[in-house]
């Protein structure tokens, strides 16, 4: 009989935790203790079903249409885009988490995948919030959106969901508009953001790939063609994947097919038309 303590109870913890700091410490020692083997993925209780994860006070959230616009060549302009980068790093380790916990009939391997990804996106955030507070500002002086954890609940019933829409879609979008942000960065002289970003960039390649991966096994497992099936679910949750600048490259690295972009890009070229 398996006697090391289960996870669960403890990514819990860490997905309630409100303070940023705090989720993120919890974040860490979690991944050490599970890759140490003082923690197992053993049944537990089932899920909680929850409405939101912890977070902190601030940022106020507000619809994703009413975030104000700022321009990046004044101070409160470029602060916001830091802080909204931020933001998209902290709701990244409340989803790796919430993978994690949520999805546990899956092999050890799916809970360790997402446990080292919450580890990285912890670190992102920490670096972004350097920044930001290197430019005279903190994490919650800006307005935000919830968008990223709204996904996360409405997939909480299904891995299969989960794995195609926010690793294959909405993270898989970073790896189109990071090179432009980055540029613009670099255009500031601002070489330590560059740095910062540099790192997400390569960690993201590689976690939109975990999605693609567990996507494919999901779908094998059920009997189901990927690329069909994305397609449909793309079109039911009336999702965009592809807006401007498309990174064909990074997108082939994480794990997508060439045949699916083209397709998908074909696809979306039919949702414009309409």
């Amino acid at each position: 009989m398996n006697t090391t303590p289960s996870v669960f109870p403890v990514l819990l913890s860490a997905l309630k935790e409100c303070s940023p700091e705090a989720k993120c410490r919890l974040t860490d020692e979690i991944s050490a203790a599970f890759s140490d083997g003082l923690l197992s993925n053993a049944p537990a209780d089932a899920p909680e079903d929850f409405r939101f994860a912890g977070r902190p006070a601030r940022p106020e959230l507000v619809p994703p249409d009413a975030v104000r616009a700022r321009k990046m060549n004044t101070p409160e302009g470029y602060a916001a885009m830091l802080h909204a980068i931020c933001h998209i790093e902290f709701n990244a380790v409340n989803l790796a988490l919430d993978a994690a916990y949520r999805f546990r009939s899956l092999p050890a391997a799916f809970t360790a995948d997402w446990i080292r990804v919450a580890k990285e996106e912890a670190c992102h955030f920490r670096l972004m919030r350097a920044r930001l507070q290197a430019h005279g500002f903190d994490y919650g002086d800006f307005e935000a959106h919830n968008h990223l954890w709204d996904m996360a609940y409405k997939t909480a019933f299904d891995p299969l969901l989960r794995m195609a829409l926010v690793p294959r879609v909405l993270e898989a979008r970073g790896l189109d508009v990071t090179p432009a942000i980055r540029a613009k960065v670099a255009q500031k002289g601002d070489a330590e953001t560059c740095a910062a970003l540099d790192i997400i960039y390569r960690d993201e390649v590689g976690h939109v790939k975990i999605g693609n991966r567990w996507y494919q096994h999901l779908c094998a497992g059920r009997g189901l063609e990927p690329a069909a099936l994305f397609r449909a679910l793309v079109s039911r949750y009336d999702l965009f994947v592809f807006r401007g600048y498309v990174n064909i490259e990074a997108r082939r690295q994480a794990g997508f097919s060439r045949f699916e972009l083209a397709m998908l890009e074909d696809f979306e070229r039919g949702l414009k038309s309409r």
